[in-house]
This record gives C-alpha cells, structure tokens and sequence, in this order.
C-alpha cells in the first residue's frame, strides 16, 4: 500500500543531512516524514518545487519588536509578518520594551500578546538588571524564553548592566547561555563629549569606537570564566574582538549581522545618515573585511537581524540624539542569499548560520535541521531569481529599510512553519499561527501538552 503524507515537495534542491541533492520532501503532521524520492506515495498537496532550493527553516535569534509600550515602531504581529514575508519561521525577542521583561509577569505577557497574532514561531529573551540577578536561575526557565540577555551598554533604566559586580552576579545565577550586548558604558560617557553638542552621524563609530567592543567583550569573557558559564556574545563588530572570541571558544558563541557585512563607513552615513545608525555602529573597511574573515574561517556561530525599528520621523531628529537601530528581519535572507551568489559565503555557511547554529547554542527542540522527526519548517529559496528590495514589499511597521532599492540575487518564495506555508511568493496565508518555540533545556517542565498535540 502507498504511503500518504499531508504535503510532498516535488523536485527541488533539497538541503539533506547529506548536502544538497535533488528529490522529495514529506511533511505529516506537522514534522518531515521522509527525505528524498517519495514514488508513488500520495499527499493532500503536492508542491512543484523544481528551480528552486529547500533549506532548513531560518531562525532570527535577534529581534526587537517593541511591544509592549512603544507599538507605534512595531509589534507582534506586524514584526513576524515582516519574519515570515522574508523566508524566517521563528524569532527571539528582546527584553527592551516598556515595561522592560524582568520578572515572570512580564514575560507571560509577553506569551499572551503573541498567541493568535504571530506569522512565525517565538521566544522571548529575560533582561537583566541589578534587581532580579540573583533570580535568573528561576525565570530563564520560564515558559517562552529563550534565555538571558544583558546590556553591558546602550540600554536604559535597569537593564543597563555596567558594573562589574552585578555582571559576575547574573552570570552565576542559572545555566543556559547568556547573550550579551558588549559595549563598555564607561567608556561610552567618558567619549559622549566628542558628540554631544551636535555631530554628523558619521561621527557615530568615532564616538563608540572599537576599543569600547573590545574592553566589554574582554570583560565579559574574564567574568564569565570566573562564574563558568557559556555566554553569546551578539552583533560583533570589530577586529580586535575576533582574536578574543577565538581563544574563548569553549565557553563563547557569538553572531554577526547582516548589516555589518553589507555596510561600511563612511559610505553608509554619507548615503543613508542617521538610518545606518545602530550600536555597535557600522564601522569601516578593515572591520567589514575582518568580519568577512571571521564567517570564513567559521568563528561566527549565527547571524542574527538586530531587527531594531524606529519610525522615520524618530530618525530625524538631530544626531546624537537619534535613536539607534534599524529594521532588518525581512531582509536578512535575501541580503545573505546575494552574499552566497556573490561568493562571499558558501549556502552551507547560509545554512549553518541561520539554521543549524541557532539550534546548537540555544538548544533547540526540534528545529534548527531539516531532518526526519524535526519541525517542518522550511525556508524555501529562488537562488537565481533578481530582485529589488522595494517599499511595497516591506511589511514593518517603520516602512523604511536601508536597503531600499538594492538589487539582490536568490529570494525566498515560501516559508513554512510546522508543515504549513504561511508565505508563497509574497502573500501571507491563512491566519497568524505561530506558537512559543522549545528547548531541550526547559522539555520537561513546560511541553508535555504541546508534545501530547503534536502526536508524540
């Protein structure tokens, strides 16, 4: 008797455990039943996928969707429809919303905001302040969250972690992985003379400049050591970082953006202005360039979008007092797809970077892979097909991109989210489905009911 399966995907370029090879992809229940020539099996739908590429779903494990409390820039729902439009199934949210997430109720919030209004899957990350650090190891393991994340600089009221004390602190109380923002807030005010009268943006990474990354990473990977435990260190962008990420590979991930790939000063402030904006800044050639070196040579774990809207009017006021960060969760794929046609990087780095890293750092259940028993959660990709990144496309609510007009080559055409394809070809389906992402490290306290619904 002939197999059945909800969904077959017919004829693509399949991303299999073994490399890419042509074939079929089975989706039943909501999982991948079977990789590779199906025959004669049957399925409710069958999806003619020749000419084009099935990747492992991509994850943005750096977003900031700003609710609740400054939902004029963005929200739920619009920030993963502009995730699910750009060929991304699931998002981790930062904890700089007001109020800032510091304490189980703000967390669930968080989780009942997002249920029925997400396009994508989700987590949320538990900021931490001098107030609740020694409460970490309780609230990491919270249902919805994907970990701990500190500001050692470029945050505001009590999420600003700078001192060294209330640093080692967190550090000690808990187990998964921390992400850490590394800029070093002294330095940063002892440096705010340069600007604070008035500058160019320009002047941005003159004022935060390398030696600000460079000192908080440093201290960050001391800390860390003395408390004995694995921190991410995110959007990294500088050369003097890299050799000491490199000798702290045992106990540090870390990720880079695909802004600070794509940009570099002064070009970037001289066309954009304060639009490429964002902290840690975009830096010049020789940053970009050790970057680039650093994706090659495999030290970056992930990338991440540092997905960060602010509306355009926000934008104009006169620098420095312009707030940092820009959107970029509907542009990561196809930014990083014209790298790969490029030749900057390989699509088996693409993959490793938006798929498979992911899962290793944060431990994820069930996704990161496109393999037999995973999610089915697909990212699926026209790496021939040129487009222009236009305004019509663009789903944040900000409605800028500084990518706005870049010609890419390779696009994503569908992303599917536990065997549904929420996007074909630039149109959303159905109704926002997504659901809280899993952990390994959180399984047995908090999904036996999602397990006992998947058919485990």
């Amino acid at each position: 008797m002939a197999q059945s399966f909800d969904t077959i995907l017919r004829g693509g370029r399949i991303f299999t455990p073994n490399g890419l090879a042509e074939g079929d992809l089975a989706l039943a229940d909501g999982r991948i039943a079977r990789i590779g020539d199906v025959g004669g099996a049957s399925a409710a739908e069958v999806v003619d996928c020749r000419g084009l590429t099935v990747l492992p779903g991509v994850i943005d494990t750096q977003v900031h969707f700003r609710e609740p409390g400054l939902e004029h820039k963005e929200d739920l729902e619009s920030g993963t429809r502009a995730a699910a439009m750009g060929g991304v199934v699931a998002v981790f949210e930062m904890p700089n919303t007001k109020p800032s997430t510091l304490d189980a109720a703000a967390m669930a919030d968080k989780v009942r905001r997002a249920e029925g209004r997400t396009w994508t899957d989700h987590a949320f990350f538990m900021g931490t302040a001098a107030e609740n650090a020694d409460k970490l190891a309780e609230l990491e393991g919270l249902p919805g969250c994907c970990g701990v994340k500190i500001f050692m600089g470029s945050s505001t009221g009590s999420l600003l972690v700078e001192d060294d004390e209330t640093l080692l602190e967190a550090l000690r109380h808990g187990r998964r992985r921390v992400a850490v923002h590394c800029e070093d807030e002294t330095r940063l005010r002892e440096r705010l003379a340069l600007v604070r009268d008035g500058a160019d943006s320009s002047q941005h990474p003159v004022w935060r400049d390398a030696e600000t990354a460079r000192l908080a990473t440093e201290r960050l990977l001391r800390l860390a050591r003395i408390a004995g435990r694995k921190v991410h260190v995110l959007h990294v962008t500088t050369a003097e970082e890299l050799p000491l990420l490199a000798a702290n590979k045992d106990i540090a991930t870390c990720e880079v953006t695909p802004q600070h790939l794509t940009l570099e000063a002064p070009d970037c402030y001289e066309r954009l202005g304060s639009l490429a904006q964002m902290n840690p800044p975009i830096r010049g050639a020789e940053h970009r360039a050790a970057l680039w070196d650093g994706v090659r040579q495999g030290l970056f774990d992930v990338v991440g979008s540092d997905h960060a809207p602010h509306t355009l009017e926000e934008k104009q006021v006169a620098y420095p007092r312009t707030p940092s960060g820009m959107p970029g969760v509907q542009t990561l794929v196809p930014l990083l797809l014209d790298h790969v046609a490029a030749g900057r990087m390989t699509l088996e780095r693409f993959v490793d970077l938006t798929a498979h890293g992911p899962g290793r750092i944060y431990q994820l259940a069930g996704k990161g892979r496109l393999a037999v028993g995973y999610d089915a959660d697909l990212t699926v990709v026209d790496l021939a097909a040129r487009r222009e990144i236009t305004g019509d496309w663009l789903a944040a609510k900000c409605g800028w991109s500084p990518f706005e007009g870049m010609s890419v080559t390779g696009w994503p055409v569908m992303t599917w989210i536990r065997g549904r394809a929420v996007m074909r070809e630039g149109a959303l389906n159905g109704a926002p489905s997504g659901r809280p992402v899993r952990f390994q490290d959180t399984l047995p306290a908090h999904n036996l009911e999602y397990e006992a619904d998947a058919g485990a």
